[in-house]
């Protein structure tokens, strides 16, 4: 299994605004702090704005943060809601799927079980329990203008 670029960044997106909590951060900062172009991060902090996850504030004192505490943004609904339409395998698309083997193969039924499990074990995780007490990532992501 393999997470796409656009869940990846949209963790380290909200890594990034967990250590900065109590500020307004720009796109332009996390896009330097997490390696990402800001055309590229603007749309996935649109998508992350339209899941309830960011709050984007307009102004001179403007940026974004995160919309609700970190305590309660689980890492398992952020990943199904970036991963929910990709397929993890071909037989599991809807549009594509050419397998001959697909109506009766117990294959897809296994690794479907594997994923859902995947996830079951990220709904457990929360955002605070990546960014609390991490001295590394905090040192990487904090805007120590803003502090």
């Amino acid at each position: 299994m393999r997470i796409t670029k656009r869940t990846n960044l949209a963790m380290r997106v909200l890594m990034f605004c967990a250590v900065n909590t109590g500020h307004n951060v720009t796109k332009a900062q996390i896009a330097k702090g997490c390696n990402s172009s800001e055309n590229h991060l603007g749309h996935v902090v649109n998508q992350l704005g339209q899941y309830g996850y960011l709050t984007t504030i307009r102004g001179r004192r403007g940026g974004l943060r995160l919309a609700r505490p970190a305590t309660e943004i689980s890492i398992g609904e952020v990943f199904r809601k970036f991963e929910s339409e990709v397929p993890v395998a071909e037989c599991f698309s809807r549009v594509d799927n050419t397998c001959p083997l697909a109506p009766v193969c117990r294959l897809r039924g296994e690794i479907k079980c594997a994923v859902e499990a995947f996830y079951s074990h990220l709904d457990t995780v929360m955002l605070d329990t990546l960014v609390d007490e991490n001295e590394g990532l905090c040192a990487l992501l904090e805007q120590s203008e803003l502090a």
